[in-house]
């Protein structure tokens, strides 16, 4: 079985002992590919670090991440938009609104998802949106956008079946990740209500571990827990899982080593 990790923080210091080894755990689980959402400035070269590491099995993208929009936003923008303009990256992301740690900027994250978008349809790339208490206005900010060639995934899905029925009619994927294994996290119930064609498998790594291992480091090599747990939700074989979620990650990220 092939799965593909389409949401990973690798590169975080969380892995500072033992990356090789995490990388080569996920490689052995059956995990071919893993994408690399950039948060900010401070974290751009240990992405590329790790990138450069492992070439044919890790990817990174270029974004600025919502919880680092603060009021001097615009320096962050233009250092995401250098980086675009000098190499190719697999998506624009992680960007999006993050209502739960901090509302003081919300305008300032609105603009910059805007801005985000705008460099995604410029170089035809997929958009990884982050949505923490924020997907209705990030349904809404799409929608304002209009154009039919933003696509992407929204990240660590845990909302509504009303709210992934919209999402999938913007033409986006859904991440899923250990949420679905926990047990009163609810979005298992969900699930029942979402086709399998409209989701990809993720960890976010290191965080949101799945269980058996809640409450300890995430890592990608996790992703056959989550795949178990969405096979018996939707009560398909988890080869099944993995051919359609490896399916759906290569529509949605358009990558030499995934053809």
């Amino acid at each position: 079985m092939v799965f593909i990790d389409t949401h990973t923080h690798l590169y975080l210091n969380a892995f500072e002992k033992d990356r090789a080894e995490v990388m080569q755990r996920a490689i052995d689980s059956g995990v071919a590919a893993v994408f690399l959402p950039h948060v900010d400035s401070e974290t751009t070269e240990a992405m590329l670090d790790l990138e450069r590491e492992w070439p044919k099995h890790a990817f990174a993208m270029m974004g600025v991440h919502p919880c680092s929009i603060t009021a001097d936003y615009e320096k962050e923008l233009a250092h995401a938009r250098r980086w675009l303009e000098r190499r190719t990256f697999a998506a624009i992301g992680e960007i999006g609104i993050d209502l739960y740690w901090d509302k003081t900027f919300f305008e300032q994250q609105k603009l910059a998802f805007r801005t985000q978008c705008s460099w995604a349809l410029e170089y035809e790339l997929p958009i990884v949106i982050h949505a923490r208490d924020s997907t209705d206005v990030l349904i809404d900010l799409l929608r304002e956008i209009g154009d039919p060639g933003l696509k992407g995934i929204f990240h660590c899905f845990t909302g509504t079946a009303d709210q992934a029925e919209k999402i999938v009619d913007l033409g986006f994927k859904l991440g899923i990740g250990g949420v679905v294994t926990f047990k009163n996290g609810g979005l298992d119930k969900t699930l029942e209500h979402i086709s399998l064609e409209d989701i990809v498998l993720e960890t976010d790594a290191p965080y949101l571990t799945p269980t058996p291992y809640r409450g300890k480091r995430n890592e990608s090599s996790y992703i056959p827990l989550i795949a178990e747990k969405v096979a018996i939700v939707k009560k398909v074989t988890i080869q099944e899982v993995a051919d359609t979620t490896t399916r759906n990650a290569k529509a949605v990220f358009d990558q030499p080593f995934l053809k």
